[in-house]
């Protein structure tokens, strides 16, 4: 009530703050513009548009501006923008020129929200059809105003039920506020669209008017668009299988041959990010095509390019976190680890084919690929130490007083810096997840012993982050496991794992996966089961002898009631295949006290394999680890 009476005084008081003189104006100019004659009214607009340019204290009078934005007929605008789409009519520019001019000013002064009514909102397609008719500068104001009016729901959806936008995609190569204004209008109306395969033919058919007018250019600002577009929206609206593709990748091909300059090497690198995310197969195809006939294909030369840029940049990332332009930079140098990890990916597939005549490249250029690739993950190695000192450790060499205090976090009590990312701390930068992602990657495909125990100093980091992720942060559980299954092929890896909780933290996670009906686990629970197993068996095998703890793993399972489990799926099945595995190798390397103190966990053991083999077919490949497994717990 209270706030009430306050509105109605603040709106008195605006209202007394009006001078006679300003009022008598006001008064007038609502006559004129609900005159029946169009003359008057165009007359009484033109004033309009004068008195809110000229007055700044009626343009912070709100009640003074809401009441001529009502008195001011919809129709009236839209027969204004009609005739002013028309060049044969006289004085079309003119009435452009005003209605566009009136339109932006109340966007710009009227109260949040405003803009999301249905006198803005409908007036878009009249805006729309009128892009090609204005002078320069109605042009721009008139797209800044569509960009205003697409910033909201209602407004977005507008925009998107009209089929030809054709007037928007012809002028995008010299108005980059294009783009924005059909980013903004998708991504708004991806979130309320009842019908996305309607949205998605929509999203297609104007990429498609996009590719066609950025053709002969260097299509900068249209690939930024892209990369963007494809990074955030939802895969309901994405074109499934684009006719443009083929076409982009080609402007990608040219940008990256042209000696480009950062804006352009940001947005090709974004771009091609995007597309192989979300085209993972086709594009990779496109991109990393095998070239014989050139001596260095375009996959050589672009990957080169991008293993140049982190190498160059990582080194002044400590120093840009506060800054302005890291956002766009960490954006950048994530999207070409990404771009790494599905090359590293495609090029393992491709030397796993039997099918293939040829290598995507020459012999000595995976070489230098190769050697390009580990100096860049030694590169990183040393960026991520020093980012999570910053972020958690504290710098080598920094006096303790420098630290500005203890921050209790989900990982314990540590000590911060002053100095470090005021907005994402390191767990929560995906700059970090993309960088750590192709690093652990790298570190599986390529055996290189030096660059893994190089690698083993970040396994306190590893650890740490496996222990802070979850499905609704960063997930770094998954990167991290395939980074380990490479540190822990030798014994310097296995024991700075085991020094920094390592068997604890996984085999917790193992045991909170299993605990879970078998038709409740996803698929990448499954697979984060999987690649645990992995990296245990690893520690287990290579070791002198089972420690206690690690026991616990065995009564975990023993009290997992398989006969609740119906009709595992094949992945989880292979999963439950593998604990057994991992079981019986604890029990080899146990002391005979351990397994008589364990029989009961055993017996246990014996029941489950059983029960398990009775769903695997005589043929099928989980055949003879079961068996195995049988065998072994029997002569135990």
């Amino acid at each position: 009530m209270m706030d009430s009476q306050g509105d109605k005084a603040e709106t008195a008081s605006a209202a007394a703050a009006t001078s006679p003189q300003d009022e008598a104006n006001i008064c007038k100019i609502q006559s004129l513009v609900q005159a029946q004659d169009d003359t008057q009214r165009f007359v009484g607009l033109a004033l309009l548009k004068s008195v809110l340019d000229n007055s700044p204290e009626l343009q912070e009078n709100h009640d003074v501006v809401q009441r001529l934005w009502d008195s001011l007929p919809a129709k009236f605008l839209d027969r204004l923008l009609r005739t002013g789409s028309n060049p044969s009519k006289k004085d079309s520019k003119e009435m452009l020129d005003l209605a566009v001019s009136v339109l932006h000013t109340f966007a710009a002064l009227l109260p949040e929200g405003a803009t999301s009514q249905p006198k803005f909102t409908d007036r878009i397609p009249r805006l729309v059809s009128a892009v090609l008719n204005g002078s320069e500068e109605t042009v721009n104001m008139l797209l800044q105003l569509l960009y205003t009016l697409v910033s909201c729901q209602e407004g977005a959806m507008a925009l998107v039920r009209i089929d030809d936008l054709s007037s928007i995609t012809e002028i995008a190569p010299s108005h980059a506020i294009a783009m924005d204004i059909f980013l903004r209008a998708w991504l708004n109306a991806m979130v309320v669209v009842d019908d996305t395969s309607y949205l998605a033919n929509h999203i297609d058919r104007n990429v498609q008017s996009l590719v066609a007018s950025f053709r002969g250019t260097d299509a900068v600002t249209f690939l930024e668009f892209l990369g963007q577009l494809l990074r955030q929206a939802s895969s309901e609206v994405i074109p499934a299988n684009p006719k443009w593709r083929s076409t982009v990748i080609s402007y990608i091909r040219n940008l990256v041959t042209s000696r480009p300059n950062s804006a352009a090497r940001s947005a090709y690198t974004n771009a091609a990010a995007s597309l192989l995310r979300v085209y993972p197969i086709a594009a990779s195809e496109l991109i990393f095509k095998a070239e014989r006939s050139d001596e260095k294909p375009f996959s050589y030369l672009f990957v080169n390019l991008l293993l140049i840029d982190i190498r160059s940049s990582a080194p002044l990332l400590l120093e840009q976190l506060n800054k302005p332009g890291y956002s766009n930079l960490s954006r950048r140098l994530a999207s070409a680890f990404d771009i790494i990890c599905i090359f590293i990916g495609h090029l393992v597939r491709s030397l796993e084919d039997e099918s293939l005549e040829s290598l995507i490249m020459s012999p000595d250029n995976l070489l230098k690929l190769r050697k390009g690739i580990s100096e860049t993950m030694s590169v990183t190695i040393e960026y991520l130490r020093d980012r999570w000192d910053a972020t958690y450790a504290g710098a080598m060499g920094l006096h303790p007083d420098a630290r500005s205090g203890k921050a209790e976090t989900s990982m314990g009590s540590r000590l911060t810096l002053t100095w470090d990312s005021l907005e994402n701390l390191a767990d929560e930068d995906p700059f970090i997840l993309s960088a750590v992602r192709a690093l652990a990657l790298w570190l599986r495909e390529d055996e290189n012993d030096m660059l893994r125990k190089e690698a083993t100093g970040l396994t306190d980091m590893f650890m740490d982050l496996y222990r802070g992720s979850s499905a609704e942060k960063l997930d770094f559980r998954s990167p991290t496991l395939v980074a380990l299954e490479a540190l822990v092929t030798f014994e310097k890896g296995r024991n700075i794992l085991l020094q920094h909780d390592g068997w604890k933290t996984l085999s917790q996670d193992l045991s909170g996966i299993l605990r879970q009906n078998a038709s409740a686990i996803s698929e990448s629970e499954t697979s984060r089961g999987i690649e645990i197993v992995r990296v245990l068996l690893q520690v287990a095998e290579e070791s002198n002898g089972t420690n206690e703890e690690w026991m616990n793993l065995i009564t975990a399972v023993a009290a997992w009631d398989v006969f609740l489990q119906q009709e595992p799926s094949p992945l989880v099945l292979e999963l439950q295949v593998a604990v057994l595995q991992l079981c019986c190798a604890l029990l080899i390397k146990a002391s005979p006290g351990m397994r008589k103190r364990f029989a009961h966990s055993v017996s246990a053991l014996v029941g489950i394999a059983t029960q398990l083999e009775r769903g695997i077919p005589r043929d099928g490949l989980l055949r003879e680890d079961i068996e195995d497994v049988l065998g072994v717990l029997g002569n135990l």
